[in-house]
């Protein structure tokens, strides 16, 4: 690896962790490839080349399972860890009584849980880098509860939570904690989901995994604590802030509805 910097992304496999980790790679960096999906994560390596990086199959849900990850990696960074990518998430669309709850669980467990596993594993090689960066993958749905996506919305609002008190916390140690918010994007999960929510309609799908990638880029270089992907979700925000007492309309208006 030499002197490059190096980054540990979950969900590597597809979507918005496969574009960042081509992004990273293509800038300089060693990219630690991290996913349930083991023949993903091996074409995605043969693809960048094993100089570049390195890769095993993980459950973000098993802390075992990241503990062995973390390990993985830093034996091939010489015990480096610039960047904590939580890229890592499930989505499950529909109204809130017709999705099993052992689907809403595993949303939990995966899209929050996940991400505390990744955080308390790579803690020590964070600290040790030295201006170290976590970057949770947030949500549109971060901003204001998102009908037909509520444990989803649930999850990330507490990744939301979680990076604020982070950011604050591990900021005398030299870890700076940001999350990138997105809405809709081009990914499997979305595209290939079994219920669509109204909001993919009415907001369609109008950005790309890379789009969401470049953010990434500037969260592991910038010190913004959150990151949004585009001006619709800088227009929510503000209708939000600006008009408290509407912000269901203000949701509505953007396409956050069931209805």
């Amino acid at each position: 690896m030499g002197h490059r910097k190096c980054i540990f992304i979950t969900g590597a496999g597809s979507g918005i962790g496969r574009a960042t980790a081509e992004l990273f790679v293509r800038n300089g960096w060693y990219a630690g490839l991290y996913d349930v999906n083991a023949e993903q994560l091996a074409a995605l390596a043969g693809s960048l080349g094993r100089e570049h990086c390195c890769h095993q199959p993980m459950d973000v849900t098993d802390y075992g399972s990241v503990q062995a990850a973390v390990a993985h990696f830093a034996e091939n960074t010489g015990g480096k860890m610039h960047v904590l990518f939580n890229c890592a998430g499930i989505l499950a669309m529909g109204h809130h009584h017709r999705i099993a709850i052992e689907m809403q669980r595993k949303i939990v467990a995966v899209n929050f849980e996940g991400i505390l596993h990744c955080i308390h594993a790579g803690f020590e090689l964070l600290r040790k880098t030295g201006g170290a960066r976590i970057i949770n993958m947030s949500s549109a749905s971060a901003i204001y509860g998102t009908p037909e996506l509520a444990v989803y919305s649930a999850t990330k609002f507490a990744v939301r939570g979680l990076t604020e008190a982070l950011n604050i916390e591990f900021e005398p140690l030299g870890i700076t904690v940001s999350d990138v918010m997105a809405a809709y994007v081009r990914t499997p999960m979305i595209t290939q989901a079994s219920v669509q929510a109204v909001s993919v309609s009415r907001m369609g799908i109008r950005l790309e995994p890379l789009d969401v990638a470049r953010v990434v880029w500037k969260a592991a270089h910038g010190n913004r604590v959150h990151w949004r992907v585009s001006l619709l979700l800088d227009l929510l925000v503000f209708l939000t802030w600006a008009f408290p007492f509407a912000r269901k309309t203000s949701a509505r208006l953007l396409g956050f509805s069931a209805k």
